[in-house]
Parts: structure tokens; C-alpha cells; sequence
């Protein structure tokens, strides 16, 4: 019985410990980075009430996922049960600012709120889409295999994959090129380490390598002027900010459901994840109950909306390569006590301030990488050009997201631009429709393209119905630049022929596709290239 008690914290849990860690902390940098260098939201709103929130959401889910991996072992006897990673969901959450948080913040600004109020509202618009995406996930929990059986994989995964593209693999590629060097060195060892699986010596974690140098580097050259930037130090100071329970989101929650058709499937997609990762578990031969697993990430996300937390949680799915590198429970609780307290006590806001954005955006690359790759892996073959096709609304999105800065473009162009005389869709508006309600946009593209290649025809035009009814009320190509809901009437003249021409166009399709159905197919022709 000796034999078999459970060594909970081993070597490989440092390790570990600094991989989801600095994972979370990435995802934090970038969350503060999108809100206030490119948006230009108050630092001490996203520091004091955003972080601490958001880091306890991490904190709880991790514990829970402890205790999970300390049963898993009494249970089956088995030593070396590894603990289910949780952290901040990176896709959701570089989205949410990007498309939720930041659009809202200068919307409400352009209405003629002060800087101070339009911050606040929006903080509040933040709690609660992640009290929205918390409830939508409890309920998705009991009902999240039924959802992976309906809707196919290439949709599901394409969707996920064209985020990893578009946000979370180009944007850091930004800031990587914009401080080349340090950017460069860090990314290498990303490479060399996570994606060629080459080590280091001594074994020594490919991340703290690539933060480290990089770090280091930076803080030697850039004071010197040697990189042609102005060098700014730290402030150094902690930002401490205790989370307490609030009912502030309910004074977001009216502007909150504009935005639901992006929150509801950064939801449903965090559900499906959590399914496939407890599955992945389970081949590595550690057998979690799926539910509890989907239930622990849903109340974590509902902790930190309820906390004042802007980012939903949810398990990671390299749980197998944790496991690998001899990882048992001590990292997940690690992880949660260092980021929970970090968000409290301010030093998390600290780290983030002190580590240059090009250090840390190699870690985002990689796990776009590893998004992109698992869709193609995941799905069949042959729907790989439904995954590839999921991309493209995701792509639309990060256009209209840079050229809607008014940094880059002014405001009144950009609205000019929208509707040019003489032409009924400018390309601008094109853009902004196609962009707007992009996740669910690709999931039901790949849903569309997946079932075509099936040759299952009278399924795909369901689809294609699907889009034409949410393309009409602006649930999905919202023709409005902020993404909102609308009746297709009470538009601009100008801007009803979106939902009017785009809805026809898929009700065209659809009854195309449904009239193929009934010609009978040759099944041994094929198709030349």
C-alpha cells in the first residue's frame, strides 16, 4: 500500500508549474495590452478590478483540479496521476478584447461618455459576458457530447483554428518583428524546444529559457538606445486590488447581449475543448469524469465574472504532455496560488508590466501553432478544406479590427468608407459584415463545407438556412461596425441591403444545394485537380 501512495509534488512539477504559469501570464500581458495600448482604456481599471477577478477565477479552478487528481489516485491507486490543467482561455480571451471589450469601450466613448465612466461600463459589460458565457456553460455541461456529435469537427476546430491564425498567431507576430531581436531570440527557443521537442541542457523549461534571455536581453540593450526604440522603464509598482463579490455586472448586462453572438460559442467552444481534453486525459491514463471537469471550468468562469474577472477558464488541452514531463498535482496548485495571489496582491500586474510583449508573444505563436495543427490532426482528411475554409470570417475580423483604429484610420473615413456612391457593397462594409459574428460565422462555414464533402446535401442546406436567419436580424454579418443585433428594417437605407443580399444569397444556396440533393451521384467519379 506504501508503494502506491500518491507522490502529489515531483521534479517534472516544476517544470510544469512554469509552463502554465507563464502561459496564464501571457494571456494576461496581452488582455492589458489590447485594452490599454490599443484602445487606450485606464491601466489602473484593468490592473485593480479586471485582474484581481480574473486571477481568482484561475485560483479556484486549479484547486479544484488538485483535490480532482488527489481522488483520481485514492480512487485507482494509481501514483502518478497528473492533474488536469486549467488556465485562461487564450482564444476567448484575446477575442473578447478585441471584439467585446475594446469596440465597447470607444462605442461608449463616441456616446459622449467620459473616459472614467465609459471604463467602468465597460468593465461592468465584461462581468457580465462572463456571467453569460458561465451560465451558458453549466447549462452546456450536461449537454456539451450532444452538441460534439451535431456539429462537425471541421466547424468546430476550423473556427478555433482561424483564431489561432488571425489573433493569436499574426498579432504577436507584431510585436515579435517590432523588437526583432529579443523577439527573435525567445521565439527561437520556443521553437527549438516546444515544436522541434529539442532540450535544453540540463533539461531546463523551454518558456523560463525563452522569457528569461529574452528578458534579460532587453533590459541590457534597450537602455542603451541599442534597438532605435524610446526605452521606458517599469513603474514598479503593485497594483493591488482585493476581488469582492459585486451585482455590478447587472449594469452591463442590457449591452452585454449585443455581444452574445460572440460570447455564446467562445462558450460552447471551451465546452467541446474541455470534452476533448478529458478524452485526451483518459488515453494518457488518467480516467477524469468528464462532467466534473465541465462543471469545474463553468463555475470558475462564473467566479471570476461574479469577482469582477473579464476572461473565462478552462482546462488546457496538454495535459498528456504535462504528464509527460513528470508532472503530478503540485503544478496545478502552484499555478493557482501564484496567479490568484499575484491578481490580489498586484505582483501578477507587475510581471506583466516588467516582461517585454515580444518575450512573451512566442508563446502565443506556439500555441497558435498547436490550434492549427490539432484542427487538421483532429478532423478528417478529407474536411480539411472545411477547416481551412473556417478561417476566412476570422480573418475579416482582424482586418476590420485594425483598420476601425482610429490610430490608423480616422473615424470619419472609416464611416465615409463604409458606403462609397456608386457602389451598393464597398468593400469596407464587406469586410465589417463578414467579420462581425465570426466564430459562429466559421463554425457553421465548416459545418456547411464538411457536410457538402459528405455529399450529405439536404444537411448542408440546413446549414446554409441556418446563416440566412441570423444573417437577417445581424446575429452573424452584423452590417452595423460595432456588431449589433437588428431588425433589418429599421436600418439606414444604405446599410439594409446586408442583411437583405446576404440573407437571399444563402437561401439561394440552400435551395440549390437541396435540389442537388435529388440528382443521383456517380460514387466512383472523381474530381481532377
Amino acid at each position: 500500500m506504501q508503494k502506491n501512495k500518491y507522490r502529489w509534488f515531483v521534479l517534472g512539477d516544476i517544470n510544469g508549474f512554469f509552463g502554465l504559469m507563464f502561459d496564464n501570464l501571457t494571456v494576461l500581458s496581452y488582455l492589458a495590452g489590447i485594452l490599454v495600448f490599443g484602445f487606450g482604456y485606464p491601466a489602473d481599471i484593468v490592473f485593480t478590478k479586471m485582474f484581481p477577478g480574473t486571477a481568482l477565477g484561475v485560483l479556484f479552478g486549479d484547486v479544484v483540479y488538485t483535490i480532482m487528481a488527489f481522488r483520481l489516485a485514492k480512487k485507482t491507486g494509481n501514483p502518478n496521476v497528473t492533474a488536469m490543467p486549467l488556465g485562461l482561455d487564450t482564444p476567448s480571451t484575446i477575442g473578447i478584447a478585441l471584439t467585446v471589450l475594446g469596440p465597447a469601450f470607444l462605442y461608449l466613448k463616441g456616446k459622449g461618455m467620459n473616459v472614467q465612466d465609459a471604463a467602468m461600463m465597460t468593465w461592468y459589460i465584461g462581468m457580465a459576458t462572463m456571467v453569460l458565457i458561465g451560465v451558458i456553460k453549466l447549462i452546456f455541461s450536461f449537454i456539451g457530447q450532444w452538441v460534439q456529435k451535431i456539429v462537425p469537427q471541421a466547424g468546430l476546430l476550423g473556427s478555433l483554428a482561424g483564431i489561432g491564425l488571425a489573433l493569436i498567431g499574426i498579432m504577436p507576430l507584431i510585436d515579435i518583428f517590432g523588437l526583432p531581436v529579443v523577439g527573435m531570440i525567445a521565439l527561437g527557443l520556443i521553437l527549438y524546444n516546444l515544436v522541434a521537442g529539442l532540450r535544453l541542457p540540463k533539461n531546463f523549461p523551454g518558456i523560463l529559457a525563452a522569457v528569461a534571455l529574452g528578458t534579460i536581453i532587453y533590459y541590457i540593450c534597450a537602455p542603451l538606445g541599442w534597438f532605435g526604440t524610446t526605452y521606458a522603464a517599469p513603474s514598479g509598482a503593485f497594483h493591488v486590488g482585493i476581488p469582492m463579490p459585486t451585482l455590478g455586472f447587472v449594469n452591463g448586462f442590457t449591452e452585454a447581449l449585443r455581444y452574445l453572438p460572440i460570447a455564446f460559442p467562445f462558450a460552447l467552444l471551451t465546452i467541446v475543448g474541455g470534452i476533448n481534453v478529458t478524452e485526451s486525459a483518459r488515453v494518457a491514463g488518467d480516467d477524469y469524469n468528464t462532467r466534473s471537469i465541465l462543471l469545474t471550468e463553468a463555475l470558475s468562469t462564473l467566479v471570476a465574472g461574479l469577482f469582477g474577472g473579464v476572461a473565462q477558464t478552462t482546462p488546457y488541452i496538454g495535459q498528456p504532455a504535462y504528464k509527460a514531463m513528470g508532472s503530478r498535482a503540485g503544478y496545478t496548485l502552484l499555478t493557482g496560488i501564484f496567479v490568484g495571489l499575484g491578481g490580489i496582491l498586484g505582483y501578477v500586474s507587475f510581471i506583466v508590466e516588467l516582461i517585454p510583449r515580444a518575450v512573451l508573444a512566442p508563446i502565443l505563436v506556439f500555441v497558435a501553432l498547436d490550434i492549427m495543427v490539432q484542427a487538421f490532426k483532429a478532423c478528417p482528411e478529407k474536411h480539411t478544406p472545411a477547416v481551412a475554409f473556417a478561417y476566412f470570417p476570422t480573418v475579416a475580423r482582424m482586418l476590420q479590427i485594425k483598420l476601425s483604429n482610429p490610430e490608423l484610420v480616422p473615424i470619419a473615413l472609416f464611416n465615409k468608407m463604409l458606403t462609397l456612391p456608386g457602389k451598393t457593397l464597398s468593400d469596407l462594409l464587406v469586410i465589417v459584415a463578414l467579420g462581425n459574428g465570426f466564430i459562429l460565422t466559421a463554425m457553421l462555414w465548416g459545418g456547411f463545407v464538411a457536410t457538402l464533402i459528405d455529399k450529405k446535401l439536404r444537411q448542408s442546406s440546413v446549414y446554409l438556412l441556418l446563416l440566412a436567419g441570423l444573417t437577417f436580424f445581424g446575429l452573424i454579418h452584423s452590417a452595423y461596425p460595432e456588431g449589433s443585433m437588428y431588425l433589418p428594417w429599421t436600418l439606414p437605407g444604405n446599410l439594409q441591403v446586408v442583411p437583405y443580399q446576404f440573407a437571399t444569397a444563402y437561401l439561394i444556396l440552400a435551395a440549390m444545394m437541396f435540389f442537388f440533393s435529388f440528382i443521383k451521384q456517380d460514387e466512383t467519379a472523381q474530381i481532377i485537380h
